[in-house]
């Protein structure tokens, strides 16, 4: 103990008693905080994104990718085919935090590895209909319509690099300890974020192959 700290201590008043290291409890319910507030603030993010994308569409030279049989998005079948490997990589996470829960090692590592798999697939299908898209003209700053589609999957696709960072941390985890005694909970935290970035990217789904009527509808409603 320096100097200073014994000549600010004050003996007459009463001293806290040492509460311990934190307990994985304890650890749990602040990561859970976190994440919390981290899905908040993505959650304002896309928000102010789509309401800025439906106040840019009332001006003239914004062009829907959707509407006419000539434009990309007409015809939705990349999209959900690009969801549909989401959505696996979703169903895989909650799989695994099943089978942590049930102290089943081998599957729960199988189920993280099989969303890890889905997620980075469904990226190379999102870069691939990106340069879809290139091919056929429609580049970024050709139309705000485009700038917009390329601008929230790219946001989209940032957050599930985050994400699965973590997942591969916690698969390092599993195997180094070898045991799941203290990883269902953070794997479900893990759960948890990719429920809710499947969710955003459904939101941004319908919104990007919305036709033009639709997205003037949304736009008057905003006030736009």
């Amino acid at each position: 103990m320096s100097l200073f700290s014994t000549l600010r201590e004050k003996p007459w008043e009463s001293q806290p008693a040492f509460a311990g290291p934190p307990t994985p409890t304890d650890t749990l319910a602040t990561a859970r905080t976190a994440l919390r507030f981290i899905m908040a603030i993505i959650g304002v993010l896309f928000f102010l994104f789509i309401i800025t994308f439906l106040s840019r569409s009332q001006y003239p030279d914004f062009l829907a990718l959707a509407g006419q049989p000539w434009q990309p998005f007409s015809d939705t079948s990349r999209l959900w085919f690009n969801t549909a490997l989401l959505g696996a990589s979703s169903l895989a996470i909650h799989f695994a935090v099943m089978a942590a829960r049930r102290e089943q090692l081998n599957r729960a590592v199988l189920c993280v590895s099989g969303a890890v798999f889905f997620a980075i697939a469904f990226l190379l299908a999102q870069l691939d209909l990106w340069q879809r898209l290139m091919a056929a003209g429609y580049y970024i700053n050709s139309n705000p319509a485009n700038s917009y589609f390329y601008l929230l999957t790219a946001v989209h696709g940032l957050h599930l690099l985050g994400g699965m960072v973590v997942l591969a941390n916690l698969l390092f985890r599993v195997w180094y300890d070898d045991s799941l005694s203290t990883l269902s909970g953070p794997l479900a935290l893990c759960a948890q974020y990719w429920h809710f970035l499947l969710a955003v990217w459904l939101l941004l789904f319908a919104l990007l192959a919305s036709s033009p009527d639709t997205i003037n509808t949304l736009a008057a409603l905003c006030g736009f």
